[in-house]
């Protein structure tokens, strides 16, 4: 593979691709995650019901990662990512007149198509062309710390907004108060995707060096050669692994809410707080493991996700239990996050070729983000089915299972890879 320079983009360009990188996300997933308790309220459905509304995402998304993966290899990432980045924002419009589950359901499947087809490859490929031979860590550590940062402060707006439309005083809300105040949040919400996704369509603009990685066609080779690269089944099995841990943490805020009996403001913040962390572990841990290998930070990373699992699940945590739970809940972040900074900026310790990185993105998020699938009906069964704080326990159990297994096979990974 021909060596490649960390390319000097203007701060504009690095801007615009870590906001358009966590917009894309915000209205699937961010709001989800921070005002959890409030959505099962306001569209009243169950936890399995909003996994389902996941699963028919991922399951959109598992054919769009395949088609739009050769994509990014083919056109510039600024025309891809801002459509994608509009189309979504327009979701919003029917996310926040209270849609049936029906309609929520049809709505997850237009954003699993929406968020993956023009956008999810072309925005590795952009990252790992700015890394180069020497800051891949540095690059994806910026992105998704950036990204996490992003999110973070999307979440505190949309606190800070839900916070304007409650009585003083008030710790539980009315139906008709809970509407009005999460409506306001995704209006708000998709303004800002959109205006991001149109900043990028002008002004992410490619340099000489982006165009060099540029196939002038599609070809079946492209994907037959990737298919023979080992790095590319073992980041199958490390990335499905990684995504599990990053789709528990959408359970957090419920957690606090459920188990330690805060108010829904505080299960909230309790949901941003974890997003504050994203940021600082995506900028430690990139330089990190650009002054080693990437891989053996991601080992690292699984055995946190171990450890943290295990604190949750072994019931030690309840109310009047603060101090601890925010312990194990940087003690799990820091795990989840590492990992999910690295599993893509070990692609060239894995000699996967910059020109395929559509390609291979592409084919390996096929499998590893099958849990956008799987993760959430598996999730609402255990809370739904089981008594609440079994049920929260089992979740947990499962992150420790599948941490187990990215650990291992990051190991192998960083057996047979050279730097």
């Amino acid at each position: 593979m021909k060596p490649t320079k960390p390319v000097k983009q203007s701060p504009l360009y690095i801007i615009l691709l870590i906001l358009a990188g966590e917009a894309a996300f915000i209205l699937p997933f961010v709001l989800a995650r921070v005002f959890r308790a409030t959505v099962l309220e306001v569209f009243d459905i169950t936890n399995t019901e909003i996994g389902y509304c996941f699963s028919i995402y991922g399951l959109v998304a598992l054919g769009s990662y395949l088609v739009g993966g050769p994509l990014a290899d083919r056109f510039p990432p600024r025309k891809l990512m801002g459509t994608a980045l509009v189309l979504t924002a327009s979701g919003g419009l029917v996310y926040a007149n209270n849609p049936s589950l029906t309609t929520l359901t049809v709505l997850y499947g237009y954003w699993g198509f929406t968020t993956i087809f023009l956008f999810w490859a072309a925005m590795i490929k952009a990252t790992r062309i700015w890394g180069g031979d020497t800051s891949q860590g540095k690059a994806f550590g910026f992105l998704d710390g950036g990204r996490g940062l992003v999110g973070a402060l999307f979440g505190l707006l949309g606190v800070l907004v839900f916070s304007w439309f409650i009585p003083d005083g008030s710790v539980e809300l009315n139906t008709f108060q809970q509407k009005d105040a999460f409506t306001m949040v995704v209006y708000i919400t998709s303004a800002v995707v959109a205006l991001i996704g149109v900043s990028v369509f002008f002004f992410l603009k490619s340099d000489s060096t982006g165009k060099k990685v540029l196939k002038e066609k599609i070809t079946l080779q492209s994907i037959t050669t990737v298919l023979k690269l080992p790095a590319v089944w073992l980041l199958m099995i490390i990335i499905l692994c990684a995504y599990v841990g990053y789709k528990i943490t959408d359970i957090f805020s419920l957690y606090a809410r459920e188990i330690l009996l805060y108010s829904e403001v505080d299960a909230a913040k309790t949901g941003t707080f974890l997003l504050f962390i994203r940021p600082v572990v995506g900028v430690v841990i990139g330089f990190l493991a650009d002054r080693s290998r990437p891989s053996l930070y991601l080992c690292f990373g699984f055995l946190l996700s171990i450890l943290g699992a295990v604190l949750f699940a072994s019931g030690l945590l309840g109310p009047g239990t603060n101090g601890l739970f925010f312990m194990t809940i940087i003690i799990t972040a820091l795990g989840v996050y590492a990992a999910r900074v690295l599993y893509f900026a070990v692609m060239r310790e894995g000699n996967i070729p910059l020109v395929l990185t559509g390609t291979a993105v592409g084919i390996i998020s096929f499998i590893g983000y099958t849990p956008d699938i799987f993760a959430g009906p598996m999730i609402g069964y255990f809370l739904d089915n089981f008594e609440t704080v079994t049920g929260h326990h089992y979740v947990f159990w499962l992150l420790a299972g599948f941490s187990t297994v990215g650990f291992v096979a990051s190991v192998i990974f960083y057996r047979i890879s050279k730097k």
